[in-house]
This record gives C-alpha cells, sequence and structure tokens, in this order.
C-alpha cells in the first residue's frame, strides 16, 4: 500500500495509485474512439457543406496565377506548420503523420466546432505517440498561448491603427469597439495573472511557442497581401499588408458587430475598390471552404482507417 505524505500545511495528502497498464490501455483505446468519432463526424460536416457549394461560383472565382496558389498553400498550411514546430520540440512527432493529425484539428475546428481539434489531436497524440507524461499540458500551453498571442496583436494593431478608427470614416463604433478592447484586455490579463496555475510548461518552452505564434500571425498577413496583390495588382504590397492588418485587428474584436461591413468601409477609405474586394472576399470564402472540405474529407477517412488499424 503506497504510503501518505504530508502537505506544508501539516494535513495528510491522499496517495495517488500508479496507473496499471491495464488503465493505461484503457485509456489508450477511448483516446482512439474519440478521435474516430470526430474523424466520422468530419466526413458528415463535408458531405452537409457540399450539397451547399455551388461549383459554377467557385469556377468562375478560380485565378490562374500561379503564385497565388503558392501563397494560397502558405497560407493554409501556416498554422499546422507552425504547430508541428511547436510539438516537435517536446515530443517525437513525425512529420507526415503529425501534419495529417494537425490538419484534422485545424478541420475540426473549422467545420464542427472550436476546440474539438484540440481533443481530438488529444486523442491521437495518446493513441500514437508513447509519452511518458500526459499531452494535456502542452496541448493546453499552446492553445492558451496561440489566443494570448493572437490578443497581443490585436492591441498592437489596434494602437497603430486608432488614428483611423478614432476618426469614424470607416464605421467602427466606439462603444463596440472600446467594448471588445475590454473584452481582449481582461481575458490577456486574466491568463498572465494566473499564468502560473494556467501554464505546465517551463518558461524557456513558453517563449519559444509565442514566438512561433507570432511568426505564423505575420506570415499569414504577407500571405494575404501578397494574394490579394496577384488578384488586384493595381494596389500595391504595403496598402494591401495594410489592409489585411485591419481585417485581421477587425476578426478578433469579440463584440464589433457587421465585420464585414465595417471593412467595406475600410476597403472604401483606403482604397476605393468597394466592388473588387467584395468579390475578393467572396473568393477567399469560398478558397478556404473548398479547402477545408477537401482536407476534411481525405483525411476525414484517414483517421478512421487509422483508428481502426490501431485497436
Amino acid at each position: 500500500m503506497p504510503e501518505s505524505t504530508i502537505t506544508p500545511d501539516g494535513a495528510p495528502e491522499t496517495p495517488h495509485l500508479p496507473l496499471t497498464p491495464a488503465d493505461e490501455g484503457s485509456r489508450t483505446r477511448l483516446a482512439g474512439w474519440f478521435s474516430a468519432l470526430v474523424s466520422l463526424a468530419m466526413l458528415v460536416a463535408v458531405v452537409i457543406e457540399l450539397r451547399k457549394l455551388e461549383f459554377g461560383q467557385v469556377l468562375e472565382l478560380l485565378p490562374s496565377h500561379a503564385g497565388f496558389w503558392v501563397f494560397f498553400a502558405a497560407y493554409y498550411m501556416a498554422l499546422p506548420i507552425s504547430e508541428w514546430l511547436i510539438y516537435r520540440r517536446m515530443w517525437p512527432i513525425p512529420f507526415v503523420l503529425g501534419m495529417a493529425a494537425l490538419l484534422r484539428k485545424l478541420v475540426s475546428n473549422e467545420l464542427l466546432l472550436g476546440y474539438l481539434g484540440e481533443a481530438q489531436f488529444y486523442g491521437w497524440v495518446r493513441s500514437h505517440l508513447k509519452l511518458e507524461a500526459t499531452p494535456f499540458g502542452a496541448i493546453k500551453d499552446v492553445t492558451i498561448l496561440s489566443a494570448l498571442t493572437g490578443n497581443i496583436m490585436t492591441l498592437l494593431m489596434l494602437i497603430f491603427a486608432w488614428p483611423l478608427v478614432s476618426s469614424g470614416q470607416i464605421g467602427m463604433e466606439m462603444k463596440s469597439t472600446f467594448l471588445s478592447l475590454g473584452v481582449v484586455l481582461v481575458t490577456s490579463f486574466a491568463i498572465l495573472l494566473f499564468r502560473q496555475k494556467l501554464f505546465t510548461l517551463p518558461k524557456r518552452e513558453l517563449w519559444f511557442i509565442s514566438l512561433v505564434h507570432v511568426l505564423r500571425i505575420l506570415a499569414v498577413l504577407a500571405c494575404s497581401a501578397m494574394m490579394w496583390h496577384l488578384v488586384l495588382p493595381d494596389v500595391s504590397v504595403t496598402l494591401w499588408i495594410v489592409l489585411a492588418t485591419l481585417r485581421m485587428l477587425l476578426s478578433r474584436l469579440p463584440l464589433l458587430p457587421n465585420k464585414d461591413v465595417v471593412f467595406a468601409g475600410l476597403a472604401v477609405f483606403l482604397m476605393g475598390h468597394e466592388v473588387q474586394v467584395a468579390g475578393l472576399m467572396t473568393l477567399m470564402a469560398v478558397m478556404l471552404l473548398v479547402a477545408h472540405l477537401c482536407v476534411g474529407a481525405i483525411f476525414g477517412a484517414v483517421g478512421l482507417l487509422d483508428s481502426r488499424s490501431a485497436k
């Protein structure tokens, strides 16, 4: 029988019994079943979304410039590649299988439910990687730092864009802007205040993860600007970078209504290309949906087969 230990306040601490191989195997099987269920749900979501999609409209919007597709691929893969770099630093996660799992995580979050992908990825790690410690703490830290770095980047964007925002010429309501800013500040402050209880990884690893998240955000902004410039080459890359930054700012302000209307106002104010920018944003929305559907169909099926073979 394991011995009890004494806590700093003098009270006896309840002993923790080690997991038996049978318990560990049961948890691994449960994680594999959960990953399979999410893969099945992903396939169902793909079928539902495919029935809504107008393929004629998609074909009309597709650009022919080869460079556009290079930047679109980099834009789409920025998140899974950055996360693979983070997790590869901690675990022996192979590139091909790891990228497949991270792409499934991305599509699960986009097509099904936010943060469901993290739960599925946790199940995949438990069933495929032999780790001494549970991966929950590392996945939690990466997710929290992603939100925190996004909030910090949003605040920096808002500081630089404040003269334009406060001018009232782009249609942003100051009340909604301040409320959104308050939410961003409160959540960021809460994470920093309780960081010792929230985070599991060492400080050096947390700084590395934060740096990768920041570089990923900057890469997404650069790829967005280059894609838009290739579609509308009359507009300079610099102006597209400004517009991409402001669009990311709008997307991360939680309580700001009519974000599409505000972005259209931004486009008119900065460029005077309302119709072209509206068509460009439609193009990007449709292409991202098609990419999610293709990736979801492929890796959802692979996830099901992988889960069955792992039993």
